[in-house]
């Protein structure tokens, strides 16, 4: 499963108490053996210990947050690749599963921080604007092409998940996919949105894995506890 959590709802962005706990009792019910989350953050009502390993790298002086990783699997290797200038990272973590070892990567690119409301981006000075997105949009390309030195390192088979904060159109998809499989593709269904914007059913979230695994199932979620909606997928090997 991959999730964005938007910090556990931690600023009350949807307000409505314990959405953390929600989110929670979602994953649990769900299931997933290994787990994926984008800002991540150690909120005091958080309970994850139903994963028996896990990885998180955090940042942040006052308020920690980033990405982590949770597994049913043993985790033997993980680390984090670091990109200057922003709280983004990407981080991965090597877990066993029997004589296998396989490379989870999670990754979180630069957000284009727009405002999805139409009736506010009707007011944005529209220069500006694109100015702000191709700047977001190198930024991108820069951590892609970070995240991909070490991602051609990498010795095993390997699965990728991840916030894009781009669609399927756009060159960073495309050079961090390579040869792996679209799991939405393979097995997906619908426009599989990931990103609640109201008018159009946006796709920035991925998960990506080596074409040794069949891609046995994909869902999308309408779990309505964040920004971002999760995704699962069901491998075989």
């Amino acid at each position: 499963m991959n999730y964005n959590v938007r910090l556990f709802n931690l600023y009350e962005w949807i307000p409505e108490k314990g959405i953390e706990t929600k989110i929670i009792d979602f994953i649990k019910t769900e299931g997933p053996e290994v787990l994926s989350i984008q800002e991540y953050h150690p909120h005091k009502n958080i309970d994850l210990s139903f994963f028996k390993y896990k990885y998180e790298h955090l940042s942040g002086k006052k308020t920690k947050y980033g990405q982590a990783i949770f597994s049913q699997f043993p985790i033997v290797n993980s680390g984090s690749i670091e990109f200057p200038d922003t709280a983004n990272n990407a981080i991965f973590a090597d877990v066993v599963k029997g004589t296998d070892t396989i490379r989870v990567y999670n990754i979180h690119l630069e957000s284009l921080r727009i405002d999805t409301k139409v009736e506010n981006l009707k007011k944005e000075n529209s220069e500006r604007l694109f100015k702000r997105i191709g700047a977001t949009f190198k930024m991108q390309q820069f951590q892609t092409e970070l995240f991909l030195k070490h991602k051609n390192e990498c010795p095993y088979k390997m699965v990728i998940c991840g916030d894009f904060n781009n669609t399927a159109f756009s060159y960073v998809y495309r050079n961090i996919k390579g040869r792996l499989n679209d799991t939405f593709k393979e097995a997906g269904n619908g426009f599989g949105r990931t990103y609640d914007f109201k008018f159009l059913p946006v796709r920035i979230d991925f998960i990506f894995a080596d074409d040794t695994f069949a891609v046995n199932g994909f869902k999308a979620y309408n779990a309505h506890y964040s920004d971002h909606y999760p995704i699962m997928v069901t491998l075989g090997f």
